[in-house]
């Protein structure tokens, strides 16, 4: 019963996984947070975004909060991809804001940030999220 189940399985991710594209075997250096700070600060990020636990505050009138207590991890990948791709995702709760725009507001940096600010901003970023863990009489959804 088990090997058919796990040939149907292996057939699905075959046919539903672009391996090409994979982003397996993908791995950045690890960052610096101080350093992904001073990027923060002059890409200019902090014109749209708060972050949590830091003293400098969005300069316009739509703010972005960044960090902060989260029931779920924000990873690595996730973060990248947001800073690289940030119209891959739009939170439902500012798609509201921003009336059903298909691209982010997001500059992008792509031609302009080093690799070396791209990998020190994510480091700085993941370092001000906090895992917190729901209450357990509460339903629990980490997506």
């Amino acid at each position: 019963m088990a090997l058919p189940v796990l040939a149907a399985a292996g057939v699905w991710w075959s046919v539903g996984c672009d391996l090409e594209r994979s982003p397996r075997g993908f791995r950045l250096p690890d960052g610096n947070i101080d350093k992904g700070k001073e990027a923060f600060v002059s890409l200019q990020c902090n014109a749209c975004h708060s972050v949590s636990g830091e003293t400098f505050r969005a300069s316009t009138s739509f703010n972005i909060p960044l960090g902060g207590e989260s029931p779920r991890i924000r990873t690595y990948g996730e973060l990248l991809t947001s800073i690289i791709n940030p119209s891959h995702i739009i939170s439902a709760r500012y798609r509201e804001e921003l009336r059903e725009a298909k691209e982010s507001p997001m500059t992008n940096f792509n031609g302009t940030m080093t690799v070396a600010q791209m990998i020190d901003l994510v480091a700085f970023l993941q370092s001000r999220y906090k895992l917190i863990y729901p209450d357990k009489r509460a339903p629990y959804y980490p997506w």
